[in-house]
Protein backbone atom coordinates (compact mmCIF):
# COMPACT_ATOMS: atom_id res chain seq x y z
CA UNK A 1 0.00 0.00 0.00
CA UNK A 2 1.44 3.34 -1.24
CA UNK A 3 1.70 6.23 1.65
CA UNK A 4 -0.35 8.73 1.18
CA UNK A 5 1.71 11.86 2.21
CA UNK A 6 -1.01 14.93 1.69
CA UNK A 7 -3.65 12.11 3.64
CA UNK A 8 -0.63 12.26 6.73
CA UNK A 9 0.24 16.07 6.35
CA UNK A 10 -3.95 16.79 6.90
CA UNK A 11 -3.69 14.41 10.00
CA UNK A 12 -1.11 15.70 11.83
CA UNK A 13 -2.44 19.77 10.77
CA UNK A 14 -5.52 18.24 12.26
CA UNK A 15 -4.36 16.68 15.30
CA UNK A 16 -2.36 20.22 16.23
CA UNK A 17 -5.69 22.56 14.65
CA UNK A 18 -7.51 20.02 17.80
CA UNK A 19 -5.51 20.04 20.53
CA UNK A 20 -4.71 24.15 19.69
CA UNK A 21 -8.86 24.83 19.85
CA UNK A 22 -9.16 22.81 23.19
CA UNK A 23 -6.69 24.51 24.51
CA UNK A 24 -8.16 27.91 23.57
CA UNK A 25 -11.61 26.66 24.70
CA UNK A 26 -10.41 25.42 27.99
CA UNK A 27 -8.98 28.52 28.63
CA UNK A 28 -12.14 30.31 28.13
CA UNK A 29 -14.16 28.05 29.51
CA UNK A 30 -13.43 27.12 32.84
CA UNK A 31 -15.78 24.68 35.27
CA UNK A 32 -18.12 26.55 37.16
CA UNK A 33 -16.09 26.12 40.68
CA UNK A 34 -13.01 26.42 38.92
CA UNK A 35 -13.41 30.31 39.50
CA UNK A 36 -14.98 30.20 43.20
CA UNK A 37 -11.30 28.96 44.03
CA UNK A 38 -7.62 29.84 44.63
CA UNK A 39 -6.25 29.08 41.47
CA UNK A 40 -2.63 28.00 41.59
CA UNK A 41 -2.21 27.45 37.77
CA UNK A 42 0.46 25.28 36.65
CA UNK A 43 1.87 22.85 39.19
CA UNK A 44 5.70 21.10 38.54
CA UNK A 45 5.27 17.36 40.57
CA UNK A 46 3.66 15.59 42.38
CA UNK A 47 1.98 17.53 44.38
CA UNK A 48 1.68 20.77 45.85
CA UNK A 49 1.97 22.34 49.70
CA UNK A 50 -0.14 25.19 51.20
CA UNK A 51 0.73 26.68 53.79
CA UNK A 52 -1.42 27.76 56.55
CA UNK A 53 -0.81 29.70 59.89
CA UNK A 54 -3.14 30.31 62.89
CA UNK A 55 -3.70 33.50 64.63
CA UNK A 56 -2.03 36.04 67.92
CA UNK A 57 -3.01 38.14 70.26
CA UNK A 58 -0.66 41.41 71.65
CA UNK A 59 -0.29 41.09 75.51
CA UNK A 60 -0.26 43.86 78.49
CA UNK A 61 3.20 44.99 79.31
CA UNK A 62 3.08 45.24 82.36
CA UNK A 63 6.65 45.29 84.28
CA UNK A 64 9.48 47.63 82.80
CA UNK A 65 13.00 45.76 81.69
CA UNK A 66 10.92 42.53 81.94
CA UNK A 67 11.23 39.44 79.59
CA UNK A 68 10.64 39.30 76.29
CA UNK A 69 7.35 36.78 75.76
CA UNK A 70 7.15 35.00 72.40
CA UNK A 71 4.13 34.43 70.70
CA UNK A 72 4.61 31.77 68.07
CA UNK A 73 1.48 30.97 65.46
CA UNK A 74 0.66 28.04 65.16
CA UNK A 75 1.42 27.07 61.81
CA UNK A 76 1.17 23.66 58.81
CA UNK A 77 1.61 22.56 56.07
CA UNK A 78 -0.83 20.80 53.79
CA UNK A 79 -0.12 18.24 50.69
CA UNK A 80 -2.48 18.54 48.25
CA UNK A 81 -2.16 15.72 45.67
CA UNK A 82 -1.99 15.48 41.91
CA UNK A 83 -3.66 12.99 39.95
CA UNK A 84 -4.27 11.99 36.45
CA UNK A 85 -7.64 11.93 34.06
CA UNK A 86 -8.12 11.14 31.13
CA UNK A 87 -10.75 10.48 28.60
CA UNK A 88 -10.73 8.37 25.22
CA UNK A 89 -13.09 8.88 22.45
CA UNK A 90 -13.32 5.75 19.03
CA UNK A 91 -14.32 8.19 16.26
CA UNK A 92 -15.66 6.10 13.16
CA UNK A 93 -13.33 5.83 10.08
CA UNK A 94 -15.75 8.19 8.44
CA UNK A 95 -16.23 10.28 10.28
CA UNK A 96 -12.58 11.67 10.06
CA UNK A 97 -13.20 13.92 7.27
CA UNK A 98 -15.70 15.53 9.00
CA UNK A 99 -13.68 16.00 12.17
CA UNK A 100 -11.19 17.65 9.79
CA UNK A 101 -13.43 19.86 8.25
CA UNK A 102 -14.38 20.58 11.60
CA UNK A 103 -12.22 20.75 14.69
CA UNK A 104 -14.20 22.88 16.95
CA UNK A 105 -17.31 19.94 16.56
CA UNK A 106 -18.67 17.89 18.77
CA UNK A 107 -16.11 15.72 19.88
CA UNK A 108 -14.12 19.01 21.21
CA UNK A 109 -16.74 20.04 23.32
CA UNK A 110 -17.40 16.45 24.84
CA UNK A 111 -13.61 16.27 25.47
CA UNK A 112 -13.82 19.65 27.04
CA UNK A 113 -17.04 19.05 29.28
CA UNK A 114 -15.56 16.02 30.72
CA UNK A 115 -12.52 17.62 31.75
CA UNK A 116 -14.51 20.40 33.23
CA UNK A 117 -16.37 18.48 35.23
CA UNK A 118 -13.48 16.78 36.86
CA UNK A 119 -12.03 20.18 37.82
CA UNK A 120 -15.58 20.45 39.99
CA UNK A 121 -15.21 17.11 41.44
CA UNK A 122 -11.44 17.32 42.30
CA UNK A 123 -12.40 20.75 43.95
CA UNK A 124 -15.60 19.70 45.34
CA UNK A 125 -13.96 16.77 47.07
CA UNK A 126 -10.98 18.82 48.69
CA UNK A 127 -13.60 20.86 50.07
CA UNK A 128 -15.51 18.35 52.42
CA UNK A 129 -12.35 15.67 52.67
CA UNK A 130 -9.43 15.44 54.98
CA UNK A 131 -6.37 17.36 53.95
CA UNK A 132 -2.81 16.08 54.55
CA UNK A 133 -0.97 18.12 56.96
CA UNK A 134 1.99 18.40 59.14
CA UNK A 135 3.42 20.75 62.07
CA UNK A 136 6.89 20.26 61.70
CA UNK A 137 9.88 19.94 59.06
CA UNK A 138 10.34 16.75 59.66
CA UNK A 139 6.82 15.55 60.61
CA UNK A 140 4.70 13.16 59.21
CA UNK A 141 1.40 14.38 57.47
CA UNK A 142 -1.72 13.63 59.35
CA UNK A 143 -5.31 13.75 57.82
CA UNK A 144 -7.12 16.61 58.84
CA UNK A 145 -10.77 16.49 58.64
CA UNK A 146 -13.50 18.98 58.58
CA UNK A 147 -15.14 19.04 61.91
CA UNK A 148 -18.07 18.62 63.28
CA UNK A 149 -18.36 22.30 64.18
CA UNK A 150 -18.31 23.23 61.07
CA UNK A 151 -21.36 20.85 59.73
CA UNK A 152 -24.78 21.51 59.37
CA UNK A 153 -26.92 18.44 60.09
CA UNK A 154 -30.19 17.39 58.04
CA UNK A 155 -31.92 17.23 60.72
CA UNK A 156 -34.51 15.40 58.77
CA UNK A 157 -35.57 18.81 57.12
CA UNK A 158 -34.50 19.94 53.62
CA UNK A 159 -33.08 23.16 52.35
CA UNK A 160 -34.38 26.04 55.42
CA UNK A 161 -33.96 29.43 56.13
CA UNK A 162 -32.60 28.09 59.46
CA UNK A 163 -29.70 26.05 57.69
CA UNK A 164 -28.46 29.20 55.84
CA UNK A 165 -28.15 31.89 58.31
CA UNK A 166 -26.67 29.24 60.68
CA UNK A 167 -24.24 28.87 57.88
CA UNK A 168 -23.85 32.80 57.22
CA UNK A 169 -23.34 33.17 60.81
CA UNK A 170 -20.94 30.61 61.24
CA UNK A 171 -18.47 32.52 58.64
CA UNK A 172 -18.91 35.77 60.58
CA UNK A 173 -18.05 33.78 63.63
CA UNK A 174 -14.82 32.76 62.48
CA UNK A 175 -13.64 36.19 60.46
CA UNK A 176 -14.28 34.51 57.38
CA UNK A 177 -17.08 36.34 55.33
CA UNK A 178 -17.11 39.57 53.57
CA UNK A 179 -16.01 41.85 56.40
CA UNK A 180 -12.35 40.59 55.88
CA UNK A 181 -13.02 40.45 52.28
CA UNK A 182 -13.77 36.95 51.25
CA UNK A 183 -16.34 36.12 48.45
CA UNK A 184 -18.62 33.65 50.16
CA UNK A 185 -19.95 30.98 47.31
CA UNK A 186 -22.42 28.07 47.87
CA UNK A 187 -23.27 25.21 45.75
CA UNK A 188 -27.06 24.31 44.83
CA UNK A 189 -28.51 21.61 42.96
CA UNK A 190 -31.74 20.89 41.99
CA UNK A 191 -33.09 19.74 44.48
CA UNK A 192 -32.43 22.85 46.63
CA UNK A 193 -33.74 25.08 44.12
CA UNK A 194 -37.13 23.34 44.22
CA UNK A 195 -36.84 23.71 48.25
CA UNK A 196 -35.83 27.43 47.78
CA UNK A 197 -38.31 28.57 45.45
CA UNK A 198 -41.25 26.74 47.20
CA UNK A 199 -40.12 28.11 50.73
CA UNK A 200 -42.11 31.27 51.34
CA UNK A 201 -40.09 31.92 54.31
CA UNK A 202 -36.67 32.20 51.47
CA UNK A 203 -38.50 34.52 48.87
CA UNK A 204 -41.25 36.45 50.27
CA UNK A 205 -39.16 39.32 52.22
CA UNK A 206 -36.23 39.26 49.43
CA UNK A 207 -36.50 41.87 46.84
CA UNK A 208 -35.28 39.62 44.50
CA UNK A 209 -38.12 37.03 45.13
CA UNK A 210 -40.17 38.12 41.93
CA UNK A 211 -37.07 37.63 39.52
CA UNK A 212 -36.07 34.44 41.03
CA UNK A 213 -39.70 33.04 40.49
CA UNK A 214 -39.79 34.80 37.20
CA UNK A 215 -36.70 32.99 35.72
CA UNK A 216 -36.62 29.92 38.06
CA UNK A 217 -33.66 30.30 39.28
CA UNK A 218 -31.60 31.29 42.51
CA UNK A 219 -30.43 34.90 42.15
CA UNK A 220 -26.64 35.13 41.37
CA UNK A 221 -25.35 36.84 45.20
CA UNK A 222 -28.44 36.18 47.27
CA UNK A 223 -28.00 35.88 51.04
CA UNK A 224 -24.33 36.94 51.33
CA UNK A 225 -23.51 33.98 48.93
CA UNK A 226 -22.52 33.48 45.06
CA UNK A 227 -24.68 30.37 44.24
CA UNK A 228 -23.03 28.11 41.76
CA UNK A 229 -25.47 25.41 39.68
CA UNK A 230 -23.75 21.99 40.84
CA UNK A 231 -26.08 18.52 40.67
CA UNK A 232 -23.13 16.24 41.79
CA UNK A 233 -23.47 16.98 45.62
CA UNK A 234 -22.93 13.82 47.56
CA UNK A 235 -25.86 11.42 48.39
CA UNK A 236 -26.62 9.28 50.74
CA UNK A 237 -30.20 6.70 51.27
CA UNK A 238 -31.29 5.40 55.03
CA UNK A 239 -34.68 4.15 55.98
CA UNK A 240 -36.06 5.26 52.29
CA UNK A 241 -35.06 9.15 53.03
CA UNK A 242 -32.26 10.69 50.79
CA UNK A 243 -29.63 13.06 52.26
CA UNK A 244 -27.24 15.24 49.94
CA UNK A 245 -24.80 17.55 51.12
CA UNK A 246 -24.22 20.60 49.82
CA UNK A 247 -20.84 23.02 50.61
CA UNK A 248 -20.57 26.78 51.56
CA UNK A 249 -17.08 27.77 51.42
CA UNK A 250 -14.82 31.18 51.19
CA UNK A 251 -12.45 31.40 47.69
CA UNK A 252 -9.73 30.87 49.66
CA UNK A 253 -10.71 27.70 51.44
CA UNK A 254 -9.42 25.72 48.65
CA UNK A 255 -6.33 25.63 46.12
CA UNK A 256 -6.31 24.27 43.10
CA UNK A 257 -3.30 23.78 40.33
CA UNK A 258 -3.62 21.86 37.35
CA UNK A 259 -0.25 19.57 36.31
CA UNK A 260 0.85 18.05 32.78
CA UNK A 261 -0.85 20.32 30.10
CA UNK A 262 -3.61 19.07 28.32
CA UNK A 263 -1.91 16.07 25.82
CA UNK A 264 -4.41 15.95 22.76
CA UNK A 265 -3.39 12.77 20.63
CA UNK A 266 -5.50 11.88 17.24
CA UNK A 267 -4.67 8.48 15.85
CA UNK A 268 -5.16 5.07 14.87
CA UNK A 269 -5.87 1.87 17.07
CA UNK A 270 -3.90 -0.58 15.10
CA UNK A 271 -5.48 -3.13 18.09
CA UNK A 272 -9.11 -1.76 16.89
CA UNK A 273 -8.96 -2.58 13.54
CA UNK A 274 -7.18 0.95 12.49
CA UNK A 275 -9.90 2.50 14.64
CA UNK A 276 -9.59 6.64 14.91
CA UNK A 277 -9.10 7.50 18.71
CA UNK A 278 -9.22 11.25 20.20
CA UNK A 279 -7.75 11.19 23.57
CA UNK A 280 -7.28 14.12 25.98
CA UNK A 281 -5.41 13.79 29.50
CA UNK A 282 -4.79 16.33 31.93
CA UNK A 283 -3.13 16.18 36.07
CA UNK A 284 -5.43 18.37 38.48
CA UNK A 285 -5.28 18.79 42.30
CA UNK A 286 -6.82 20.77 45.04
CA UNK A 287 -6.37 20.89 49.07
CA UNK A 288 -8.51 22.50 51.65
CA UNK A 289 -6.22 25.31 53.27
CA UNK A 290 -8.90 26.43 56.30
CA UNK A 291 -11.50 24.18 58.41
CA UNK A 292 -13.17 27.14 59.27
CA UNK A 293 -13.50 28.69 56.26
CA UNK A 294 -15.82 25.38 55.04
CA UNK A 295 -19.50 24.44 55.91
CA UNK A 296 -21.20 21.51 55.11
CA UNK A 297 -24.98 21.46 54.51
CA UNK A 298 -26.69 18.35 54.98
CA UNK A 299 -30.60 18.51 53.90
CA UNK A 300 -33.07 15.85 53.01
CA UNK A 301 -33.84 15.82 49.37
Amino acid sequence: MAFDANKSMVTAAFVTQFHDSFEIASQQKDSRLQAAVQDRGQITGASFTINDMGTIEMNAITTRFGNTVWDVPEAGTRNALMADYGVFVPVEKRDLRKLIADPQGPYLQLTLAAANRRKDTVIYRALLDAVPRKTENNGAYTNVALPASQKIVAGGTGLTKAKLIAAKAMFRRNECDEQNGEQLYIAYNADMLTQILSDTTLTSADFMAVKMLQEGSVSNHWLGFQWIAYEALDATRAASVTTKTTVAWAKSAVHFGTGAEYNVDIGPRRDKNNTIQISVDASYGAGRANEKKVVAIDFVA
